[in-house]
């Protein structure tokens, strides 16, 4: 079993700012892949499903984003689960809006939820780290991760969910890389090949071949010169 934790704050208030990316993430996954209704266990809502073969728990604690370990520690200990297991799915303020990437064990790096985690199961778990940019103070930090996604963050943030969704089964069993490329899928799709006929540009007409610098008539190439005056005088 596999254990994803979407990190955030309980409550309608809170529902749209960029720290509940980790909710917004699960709720992608649960509603895509026929997991069960989220019910109240383990101090948070949990949801359960299977993903590539893999019996998975979704948790979205309800302890408030401090105390986000506490609800962790026990989903992980009744089902016997290791640090290994679980993958948190939060808001990253050192990656970009739309940037995301995966890391596992490491520090917390000021992450309120990722501390609390720290000190109930220990640093030696997978994270996925969605980026929403950095306010440029620290002082603005803590307002700007409890305000809403802007109107011109929307594209990029369901993107990224869709693409989350999209990998969410190879995640389960353990093949971030592949996990990582249905992601970018998403927020960086292929070119098309194919365009507008009237907007490509014109192809460059070809040189006429060059005229040769004298006509051969079909059998005079094989006529020694004697053999083309005979013919020559022959036909007066």
């Amino acid at each position: 079993m596999k254990l994803f934790v979407g990190l955030g704050n309980p409550g309608a208030k809170y529902a749209g700012n960029r720290h509940n990316i980790g909710f917004m993430a699960l709720d992608r996954i649960a509603a895509d892949h026929g997991f069960t209704p989220f019910r109240s266990r383990f101090q948070g809502l949990v949801a359960e499903g299977v993903l590539g073969g893999e019996k998975v728990l979704l948790l979205k604690p309800e302890t408030f984003m401090n105390l986000s370990g506490q609800s962790v520690g026990e989903a992980m200990r009744f089902h016997k689960l290791t640090p290994d297991d679980v993958v948190v799915f939060h808001d990253e303020l050192d990656l970009a809006p739309g940037r995301l990437k995966t890391k596992t064990a490491g520090g917390h790096a000021g992450h309120n939820g990722l501390r609390s985690i720290h000190a109930h199961i220990g640093e030696a778990y997978h994270r996925v780290r969605m980026g929403v940019g950095h306010p440029g103070h620290k002082d603005a930090v803590a307002s700007y991760v409890l305000h809403d996604f802007a109107k011109a963050d929307q594209d990029w943030l369901d993107d990224m969910l869709r693409g989350i969704s999209d990998g969410a089964a190879a995640l389960a069993g353990g093949d971030q890389i592949k996990f990582l490329n249905a992601v970018n899928l998403r927020l960086n799709p292929p070119r098309s090949s194919g365009g507008n006929p009237a907007l490509m540009p014109k192809a460059k007409p070809q040189p006429k071949p060059e005229k040769p610098a004298a006509d051969v008539k079909k059998g005079e190439e094989t006529l020694s010169p004697l053999q083309k005056l005979a013919q020559k005088f022959g036909r007066d």
